[in-house]
């Protein structure tokens, strides 16, 4: 016997974020049997930003950027992703000024 509630029909994507905002999904999906999801060309959403940066360190950036021929845009994005993962030493609060953090790259 099938305990769970039917999903309603949604109107628009704001209605449905409505309805899931109140709604436990547990009422209304086995989640015992859920299946883990690959979306391997799904990209995320991503929001432009301005950062003044030394010219000496952008200059090493893009140095280090050509050597790997990747553009350095692309290059300081791995380098934040892989300080933000963990794989590199995370600054100090007492790190944090223009000319320390200039002198790690």
């Amino acid at each position: 016997m099938n305990k769970h509630k039917k999903i309603p029909h949604f109107k628009t994507e704001q209605e449905e974020r409505k309805f899931w905002a109140s709604h436990d999904s547990a009422d209304y999906l086995d989640w015992s049997k859920a299946q883990h999801a690959v979306f391997p060309n799904l990209k995320t959403s991503t929001r432009t930003i301005s950062i003044r940066l030394p010219e000496d360190l952008l200059a090493r950036i893009q140095s280090q950027a050509n050597q790997r021929d990747v553009p350095y845009q692309s290059y300081i994005k791995v380098i934040l992703a892989e300080s933000m993962d963990g794989k590199k030493k995370p600054l100090r609060h007492s790190e944090c000024g223009e000319k320390e953090t200039a002198d790690r790259f």
